[in-house]
């Protein structure tokens, strides 16, 4: 593995900070603000986009900041999952950055779904509105009566009827629902119960103005709706749709996640270093600017350590992830699976320690919204539970190890 970027990870990577320190940081706080401003107890009927953030999708539109994830030279920019991984990072230091390159979650994913196993008649009608950024998209796969860390568990159900599929269940955590321009669901449900339990499933492509879809509440996440980006419940209530909105074929819902959650959770992951890159910078300026009992507070408590600890976490962390990227781009996700489970667990749990040092540093200020920390510090906690909690991954990393002395 070559440690060093490659020269169009570079160039992307310098442009990608220039227009950050030019168009974003500046309006951070005031955007983070208005956002927060909107929560309204749960009201999604009236979050709204805000139109300074469609102004500055345009401009990175302009200047071919666009669609950085995917990668094909046509459709988009062509970046590898190791040239894209740094532009994640630099977009994951403000936590609203990403749909701005049109680079968040659950988007991202559900392209690259459409782009993987879409038909052409999918992706015209779904993948190029949604890489024109003219809609978004959700990801209904976790239920509420079950144990969603174990995806078999789940009771949605998917019917053929005739030249129809019909869906009943129920869903939450599906994210960006509350958002006005989402307008499509990739709906996970158990629609061949006979095959074996990871060909039981399917995915398909549900509409949200069908008939019998209804959003029943928006839910809070560590005390936040995060309006307009936050997570939803849904109901599905004799859902019919056509039978073309089925994704590859009945019974492919797994064989398709697989390929979703390699290279998302290099996006995720490299986000969250950024993250935590971001909370060490502030950590280490607000503490030798606060002076304390006669003594900048980055001198007092051990701090000193624990800077020198998070620099170390992360760099950890940063190279693990680039790993596993360069994996899947060189061998595939399927010989990377040890290090895409692995960093799923390192990275959340990096961020989940570096942000809570760098709160502490910041006293009161630290767990309100002048800051990004209080966003990071949720960004950490939730991750651990999204895309799989920390022990199914640690379960899947320890029987690829035992794996390995089998005779």
């Amino acid at each position: 593995m070559n440690f060093e970027y490659s020269d169009t990870a570079k160039d992307y990577l310098g442009r990608l900070k220039a227009f950050m320190a030019e168009h974003v940081y500046p309006v951070e706080q005031q955007l983070a603000h208005t956002n927060h401003a909107q929560n309204n107890h749960g009201e999604w009927q009236r979050w709204q986009c805000l139109p300074e953030i469609k102004l500055l999708k345009e401009k990175a539109k302009a200047a071919g900041l666009w669609n950085l994830f995917l990668p094909d030279s046509e459709l988009a920019q062509g970046l590898s999952c190791a040239d894209y991984a740094p532009l994640a990072e630099e977009m994951g230091r403000v936590l609203f950055a990403s749909e701005i390159f049109n680079c968040n979650a659950p988007d991202t994913g559900n392209m690259e779904v459409l782009y993987h196993f879409g038909n052409e008649a999918q992706k015209a009608q779904w993948l190029t509105p949604l890489l024109a950024g003219e809609i978004r998209s959700v990801f209904a796969m976790t239920e509420p009566d079950v144990a969603s860390s174990d995806a078999t568990n789940m009771q949605t159900n998917i019917t053929e009827d005739g030249d129809h599929l019909q869906i009943n269940g129920r869903k939450w955590w599906t994210t960006g629902l509350g958002h006005p321009d989402a307008k499509i669901a990739i709906v996970m449900g158990l629609s061949n119960p006979e095959n074996d339990r990871h060909s039981q499933h399917s995915m398909v492509l549900v509409p949200l103005d069908t008939p019998g879809v209804k959003i029943e509440r928006m839910l809070t996440a560590c005390g936040d709706y995060d309006a307009p980006y936050g997570h939803g419940e849904l109901s599905l209530t004799d859902v019919r749709v056509p039978k073309t909105n089925l994704i590859m074929g009945m019974g492919k819902g797994f064989a398709i996640a697989q390929g979703r959650l390699g290279p998302g959770r290099i996006h995720h992951c490299m986000r969250a270093i950024g993250a935590a890159e971001r909370a060490l910078e502030l950590a280490i300026k607000r503490g030798q600017n606060r002076v304390a009992f006669g003594k900048p507070i980055i001198k007092l408590g051990g701090n000193l350590e624990k800077i020198a600890e998070a620099r170390m976490a992360i760099d950890q962390a940063r190279l693990l992830t680039e790993l596993a990227a360069w994996k899947i781009d060189t061998v595939g996700v399927k010989h990377a699976m040890t290090e895409i489970s692995a960093i799923k667990v390192v990275v959340p749990n990096m961020l989940q320690q570096v942000v809570d040092m760098a709160i502490q540093m910041h006293g009161g200020a630290g767990v309100s919204h002048d800051f990004p920390l209080a966003g990071f510090a949720a960004q950490a906690r939730i991750l651990r539970l999204a895309d799989g909690p920390d022990e199914v991954h640690k379960g899947m990393v320890s029987r690829l190890e035992l794996k390995k002395y089998l005779k």
